[in-house]
């Protein structure tokens, strides 16, 4: 159960900056309590917190409106130099804990529920200090809601990113093309892995980009042919052994915390033959611009 504690929102004075999706504060405030805990709402669907100087402790809770969207997960990336204090997720009272002082957080991803009776909370405990209590160390994270997508995207478990390396059916690329956050037209340029974060990243020439939610592919200009090209790279799991391909791709998948995750990727002439079949069937989900 969580300790008694003195819950104080935050204020100004207590030199801390927030609006509705992001919050920046200091942890000096604290030290004139152990019992203080300073608590942070935030009523976004995406945004982020940085806690420098923690001190005790950090209460942030997620109220995002899920009235008009089919938001189902909610995800915490911790900042890459997370440091001074250990982060826990709150249900109904009980604190479990996610991320230590002395873990490697930086590629690791944590989703839980979003829609169940109780707010998403994350809840921070400050790290003893033993040099003084103005070492600079700084905890911070990006939280953002997942919609209910196609089964195609990525499934964010409890301890990072998942996804299925088999290629998506027919029923599913259909639904990929209508509700992904990205769906291009390109050749594959190469195919790096990383052992370390258990990734592996494709790198993208694209003819067409029909649409993305970012910026995650770019114009560039390519010197062989004195044009605009778009460039991108679309990450998936090293366990799918995904290998350069000759021809002609579509891509489609999801975004996560600014990086493009593959969902379905068929070679573009095989997607025409669905689309065409679909179509003639009046089966296909939405209606999808063909060169």
């Amino acid at each position: 159960m969580l300790p008694n504690l003195i819950i104080l929102t935050c204020f100004l004075a207590l030199r801390c900056a927030a609006d509705l999706c992001n919050w920046t504060g200091s942890g000096f405030a604290a030290g004139v309590d152990s019992r203080i805990v300073l608590q942070v709402r935030l009523r976004c669907t995406k945004g982020s917190v940085r806690w420098v100087y923690p001190g005790q402790a950090l209460r942030v809770v997620l109220e995002p409106n899920l009235s008009s969207a089919r938001h189902t997960s909610i995800c915490i990336k911790p900042s890459p130099s997370f440091s001074g204090a250990s982060m826990f997720i709150e249900r109904a009272g009980q604190l479990e804990l996610l991320v230590t002082d002395s873990g490697r957080p930086e590629y690791q991803v944590f989703c839980f529920p979003a829609d169940g009776p109780h707010k998403p909370v994350i809840y921070l405990q400050a790290s003893p200090q033993s040099d003084g209590p103005r070492n600079r160390r700084t905890v911070g994270f990006k939280y953002e809601l997942l919609t209910n997508r196609t089964a195609a995207a990525p499934n964010l478990g409890p301890s990072g990113l998942e996804t299925s390396c088999r290629p998506c059916n027919d029923t599913e690329l259909l639904m990929a093309i209508c509700s992904s956050d990205f769906v291009v037209r390109g050749y594959i340029k190469k195919v790096t892995h990383d052992s370390r974060r258990q990734m592996s990243s494709v790198e993208v020439s694209a003819l067409r980009v029909y649409w993305q939610r970012s910026g995650v592919f770019e114009q560039q200009l390519d010197p062989l042919v004195s044009c605009q090209s778009w460039r991108g790279h679309i990450h998936t799991l090293l366990q799918c052994h995904v290998k350069p391909g000759d021809g002609e791709f579509l891509f489609t998948g999801s975004e996560h915390f600014g990086e493009a995750w593959l969902g379905c990727a068929p070679r573009y002439k095989d997607f025409l033959s669905v689309y065409h079949n679909a179509r003639t069937a009046r089966q296909n989900s939405c209606d999808f611009p063909l060169d």
